[in-house]
């Protein structure tokens, strides 16, 4: 389990466990990020196993999707890092 967890650090874009990952590793660090990520994964392996359902990812945009306004608010905080003024406006389609 802990041979494979390092891996998930390169998949953040693509999928649910890398998002998370890149979540919890400026609080925790990178070695309890990965802890806490292959309880996560043994978590999900044990509910596959006992419901005989199939693995569905969430997809590493699933935070962004799960709650929009929060990832509004972390790009404007990063942009008023930089010194930059941010001004979020409706594509019309």
């Amino acid at each position: 389990m802990a041979q494979r967890s390092p891996g998930y650090p390169r998949t953040r874009d693509r999928t649910y466990l890398g998002a998370r990952y890149m979540r919890l590793m400026p609080r925790l660090g990178k070695k309890k990020a990965l802890v806490a990520l292959e309880h996560s994964l043994l978590t999900a392996v044990w509910h596959i196993l006992t419901t005989n359902a199939p693995f569905h990812d969430l997809g590493g945009d699933y935070y962004t999707r799960h709650d929009p306004e929060r990832a509004l608010r972390r790009i404007t905080r990063q942009a008023n890092a930089l010194g930059l003024t941010v001004r979020f406006e409706p594509i019309g389609t």
